[in-house]
Protein backbone atom coordinates (compact mmCIF):
# COMPACT_ATOMS: atom_id res chain seq x y z
CA UNK A 1 0.00 0.00 0.00
CA UNK A 2 1.35 3.10 -1.11
CA UNK A 3 1.11 6.96 0.52
CA UNK A 4 1.26 8.28 -2.98
CA UNK A 5 -1.51 8.56 -5.74
CA UNK A 6 0.53 7.12 -8.13
CA UNK A 7 2.03 2.80 -8.58
CA UNK A 8 5.85 2.46 -7.75
CA UNK A 9 6.39 1.85 -11.36
CA UNK A 10 4.17 4.32 -13.23
CA UNK A 11 6.10 6.65 -15.08
CA UNK A 12 4.70 10.57 -14.20
CA UNK A 13 4.95 13.15 -16.71
CA UNK A 14 5.59 16.99 -15.19
CA UNK A 15 2.04 17.44 -15.49
CA UNK A 16 0.91 15.03 -13.27
CA UNK A 17 3.60 15.53 -10.78
CA UNK A 18 3.13 18.65 -10.65
CA UNK A 19 -0.89 18.00 -9.97
CA UNK A 20 -0.20 15.39 -7.07
CA UNK A 21 1.95 18.13 -4.99
CA UNK A 22 -0.35 21.40 -6.12
CA UNK A 23 -1.43 21.31 -2.14
CA UNK A 24 1.85 20.30 -0.45
CA UNK A 25 2.64 23.88 1.18
CA UNK A 26 6.47 25.34 0.58
CA UNK A 27 7.12 25.13 4.40
CA UNK A 28 7.14 21.72 4.09
CA UNK A 29 9.60 21.44 1.42
CA UNK A 30 13.55 21.09 1.88
CA UNK A 31 16.38 21.72 0.53
CA UNK A 32 17.68 17.94 0.73
CA UNK A 33 15.18 15.37 -1.45
CA UNK A 34 14.96 11.93 -0.68
CA UNK A 35 13.54 9.54 -3.65
CA UNK A 36 11.61 6.90 -4.06
CA UNK A 37 13.42 6.04 -7.70
CA UNK A 38 16.49 6.60 -9.16
CA UNK A 39 16.81 10.16 -10.76
CA UNK A 40 18.96 11.00 -14.02
CA UNK A 41 20.59 13.68 -14.77
CA UNK A 42 23.44 14.78 -17.40
CA UNK A 43 26.64 15.59 -15.56
CA UNK A 44 27.01 19.44 -14.98
CA UNK A 45 30.46 20.59 -16.73
CA UNK A 46 32.96 22.30 -14.24
CA UNK A 47 34.84 25.30 -14.94
CA UNK A 48 38.71 24.90 -15.57
CA UNK A 49 40.71 27.09 -14.09
CA UNK A 50 43.90 26.99 -12.26
CA UNK A 51 41.57 26.06 -8.92
CA UNK A 52 38.50 24.29 -9.73
CA UNK A 53 35.50 24.31 -6.98
CA UNK A 54 32.57 22.05 -7.34
CA UNK A 55 29.48 23.67 -6.28
CA UNK A 56 27.58 20.26 -4.44
CA UNK A 57 24.50 21.71 -4.63
CA UNK A 58 24.52 22.00 -8.73
CA UNK A 59 24.56 18.14 -8.96
CA UNK A 60 26.25 15.06 -7.91
CA UNK A 61 28.09 14.20 -11.32
CA UNK A 62 30.50 16.15 -12.59
CA UNK A 63 32.49 16.73 -15.56
CA UNK A 64 36.03 18.50 -16.15
CA UNK A 65 38.62 19.03 -19.49
CA UNK A 66 42.23 19.82 -18.08
CA UNK A 67 43.91 22.28 -19.27
CA UNK A 68 46.80 22.69 -17.35
CA UNK A 69 47.87 21.72 -13.52
CA UNK A 70 44.75 22.11 -11.81
CA UNK A 71 43.33 21.98 -7.87
CA UNK A 72 40.17 20.17 -7.34
CA UNK A 73 39.22 22.49 -4.61
CA UNK A 74 37.02 21.34 -1.43
CA UNK A 75 33.16 21.77 -2.85
CA UNK A 76 30.72 24.27 -1.34
CA UNK A 77 27.55 23.06 -0.31
CA UNK A 78 28.48 19.60 0.82
CA UNK A 79 25.80 17.28 2.40
CA UNK A 80 26.43 13.99 4.16
CA UNK A 81 25.23 11.18 2.57
CA UNK A 82 25.90 12.76 -0.95
CA UNK A 83 27.13 11.15 -3.39
CA UNK A 84 28.63 10.67 -7.37
CA UNK A 85 31.18 10.80 -10.26
CA UNK A 86 33.46 13.40 -11.78
CA UNK A 87 34.84 12.39 -14.84
CA UNK A 88 38.54 13.74 -15.47
CA UNK A 89 39.20 14.55 -19.02
CA UNK A 90 42.71 15.54 -20.25
CA UNK A 91 43.21 18.27 -23.00
CA UNK A 92 44.62 17.55 -26.21
CA UNK A 93 47.62 18.07 -24.96
CA UNK A 94 47.62 16.00 -21.76
CA UNK A 95 49.86 15.49 -19.32
CA UNK A 96 47.63 17.00 -16.77
CA UNK A 97 48.05 17.14 -12.80
CA UNK A 98 45.39 17.46 -10.25
CA UNK A 99 46.25 18.46 -6.41
CA UNK A 100 43.00 18.22 -4.50
CA UNK A 101 41.67 20.45 -1.12
CA UNK A 102 41.90 18.89 2.14
CA UNK A 103 38.41 17.71 2.51
CA UNK A 104 39.01 15.07 -0.01
CA UNK A 105 40.32 11.48 1.59
CA UNK A 106 41.99 8.92 -0.57
CA UNK A 107 42.43 4.97 1.19
CA UNK A 108 45.57 4.51 2.20
CA UNK A 109 46.01 8.79 1.99
CA UNK A 110 47.13 8.95 -1.48
CA UNK A 111 46.02 10.57 -3.94
CA UNK A 112 46.13 8.66 -7.74
CA UNK A 113 48.11 9.43 -10.37
CA UNK A 114 45.95 10.33 -13.35
CA UNK A 115 45.93 9.01 -16.72
CA UNK A 116 48.42 11.34 -18.81
CA UNK A 117 47.73 10.15 -22.51
CA UNK A 118 45.91 13.52 -24.78
CA UNK A 119 42.39 12.64 -24.41
CA UNK A 120 41.99 10.42 -21.50
CA UNK A 121 39.55 9.92 -19.25
CA UNK A 122 39.37 9.13 -15.78
CA UNK A 123 36.09 9.10 -13.08
CA UNK A 124 36.54 9.80 -9.51
CA UNK A 125 33.96 8.51 -7.16
CA UNK A 126 33.02 10.51 -4.29
CA UNK A 127 31.12 9.59 -0.81
CA UNK A 128 30.68 13.05 1.60
CA UNK A 129 30.52 10.83 4.90
CA UNK A 130 29.73 13.34 7.56
CA UNK A 131 29.62 16.58 5.20
CA UNK A 132 32.86 17.53 5.90
CA UNK A 133 35.29 14.76 4.73
CA UNK A 134 35.04 13.13 1.26
CA UNK A 135 36.19 9.51 0.56
CA UNK A 136 37.46 9.41 -2.71
CA UNK A 137 38.33 6.65 -5.13
CA UNK A 138 39.65 6.58 -8.82
CA UNK A 139 39.17 4.55 -11.78
CA UNK A 140 41.73 5.65 -14.32
CA UNK A 141 42.47 5.66 -17.94
CA UNK A 142 38.77 4.77 -19.62
CA UNK A 143 39.72 3.91 -23.43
Amino acid sequence: MSNYPWAPDDVLTAAALNAAIAGVPATTASTVSNWLVAQRNPPTTLTDGATITPDFSAANNFTVTLGGARTLANPTNRASGQAGQIVVVQDGTGSRTLTYGSAWKFPAGTAPTLSTAAGAVDILSYYCWDGTNIAISAALNFS
